[in-house]
């Protein structure tokens, strides 16, 4: 099994049923005002400028922890949160043990945008690639790494963006802007050592990294987090993903209102959609709530993206309009933020 398996719809309510008080069916987003011209920063964003950060990035090559090419990102993703104008600029340097027992260098940024505020939101992405493309059909090709356009380079390019927006036209609450690196180095039937088994924490090893440092320990915490993971696919469908519903489920009401809100009512589709382990289970568990936007095309059925894992998670499957989309949904959400 992997990371990001939809988990069944009854599991995952009995999952969570404890710790969420909430049961039924997912209630529609809230009714939106008559719609008004979005705050500046809002229209700031460039989906064009975002695409051509995830090219960028592609462009490094595979970003797999630990190698030449993650070193380069790391470095380069410091640089744009400092040009955007980050008060502050952090690097989380660790090693993390990898299922098959490999020992990872894996290096977190933290940019933060008016570290004195009161209330925060945390916005993340992780910027590691899938060091084999074990989705691939073509089995002579499954041990290579992927170029991971959508799964981690689109994230990241949002959060840039959003990063120079934020720049321009200053939020009324701090933001923190978190970039993970050994999120994607999980657990896999097709390359795991005979006998081995996924002990269900192998993904997300940067933030669990994160989160045992105790970040936010005698500063603010954020009021709430959203996850950016696979978020510039072409004909992208963002539906609620569950663990975000069962523990964070106005944010996400407020997510999906802001989209319709927007117009992209048909990018945000207000429906269930599956349960995913990702970074935001790990802040939840932190006492962080966390909302994940994250594509799935069948929620019905589990699957995602065909490029997912696969040597065609490439450039040409990226489409600025999705990245637009997203980048100026979550944006309108801050600049409304009091």
């Amino acid at each position: 099994m992997n990371r990001k398996l939809l988990i069944a719809a009854a599991l995952a309510a009995c999952a969570f049923t404890a710790c969420s008080g909430r049961g039924g069916a997912v209630p529609a987003a809230a009714e939106s005002p008559a719609r008004k011209a979005p705050a500046p920063g809002v229209e700031a964003f460039s989906p064009d400028t975002a695409f051509a950060l995830v090219a960028a990035q592609v462009e490094m090559g595979p970003r797999t922890p630990g190698s030449p090419a993650s070193e380069r990102c790391a470095a380069w993703i410091g640089s744009r949160l400092r040009a955007a104008g980050a008060d502050t600029v952090l690097l989380q340097r660790g090693t993390v043990r990898r299922f098959d027992g490999t020992e990872l260098p894996a290096c977190n940024i933290l940019g933060r945008f008016a570290p004195d505020a009161p209330r925060r939101v945390l916005l993340l992405a992780h910027y590691d690639t899938r060091p084999w493309a074990d989705m691939e059909p073509d089995h002579a090709t499954r041990m290579q790494p992927i170029d991971g356009a959508n799964d981690g380079a689109s994230g990241v390019a949002v959060l840039l963006e959003i990063a120079r927006c934020l720049g321009q036209h200053p939020a009324a609450v701090g933001v923190d802007l978190l970039l993970v690196d050994a999120e994607d180095s999980g657990y896999g039937e097709l390359t795991a050592p005979p006998g081995s088994r996924d002990t269900g924490d192998s993904w997300c090893l940067g933030t669990q990294m994160w989160t045992s440092s105790a970040p936010y320990a005698g500063t603010a915490s954020p009021a709430y987090a959203i996850l950016l993971d696979m978020v510039g696919g072409r004909g992208a469908r963002f539906h609620r993903e569950q663990f975000s519903d069962m523990t964070a489920p106005r944010v996400v009401d407020r997510i999906w209102a802001e989209a319709a809100a927007l117009g992209y009512a048909d990018t945000f589709v207000n429906e269930p959609g599956g349960a995913v382990i990702d970074d935001h289970v790990y802040l939840r568990r932190a006492g962080i709530p966390a909302v994940d936007i994250i594509e799935s095309l069948n929620p019905a059925t589990g699957s995602f993206p065909p490029t997912w894992h696969t040597t065609q998670d490439n450039i040409d499957n990226i489409d600025p309009a999705t990245l637009g989309r997203v980048g100026r949904t979550v944006l309108s959400l801050l600049y409304k933020e009091k």
